[in-house]
């Protein structure tokens, strides 16, 4: 039996992956994997997400920071797909200017891709609130993904 295996992405074929997406699913470790989707902004050299104050989530980067995030595109008919995955560890970023260029990134981001926002919700704000609000209050963590070991780009 002959399996036909997929091609792997080079470094500049993942990170325009990640460039273009802005949706990514990270699993947690813990009993059992537990996957959550995240919006992220890329700056070049770190993946950023915004997190909820609550949640299993939570609990889960406190015992165990370590962590796989997977960024996808495919055709609604699946004849062209990637994906990649990345090994890290999470950090919350504690500088407040960085969380600050981070948000401002979060706010270009979501204006310049027109989402609803209702996004708002999954970052810890009423769905009515504009995206520039991520700015004036700190109802969500800001996380990095740091210490990547592994990088694993497939694509059709």
């Amino acid at each position: 039996m002959i399996i036909n295996k997929l091609p792997l992405m080079d470094k500049t074929e993942y990170d325009q992956l990640i460039k273009e997406q802005h949706l990514s699913r990270i699993a947690f470790m813990g009993d059992y994997p537990y996957i959550a989707p995240f919006l992220y902004v890329f700056n070049g050299k770190y993946l950023y997400f915004l997190s909820t104050k609550y949640g299993k989530k939570i609990e889960l980067f406190k015992e165990n920071p370590q962590v796989a995030v997977e960024i996808e595109n495919y055709s609604p008919d699946l004849v062209k797909y990637k994906f990649v995955t990345l090994q890290g560890s999470i950090e919350e970023v504690q500088d407040n200017q960085e969380k600050k260029k981070v948000k401002e990134l979060f706010v270009e981001m979501i204006t310049r891709k027109n989402l609803s926002t209702a996004i708002m919700a999954a970052l810890g704000h009423s769905p009515e609130e504009p995206a520039e609000a991520l700015l004036e209050e700190e109802k969500s963590f800001v996380w990095k993904l740091v210490d990547v070991d592994k990088i694993i780009g497939i694509k059709n």
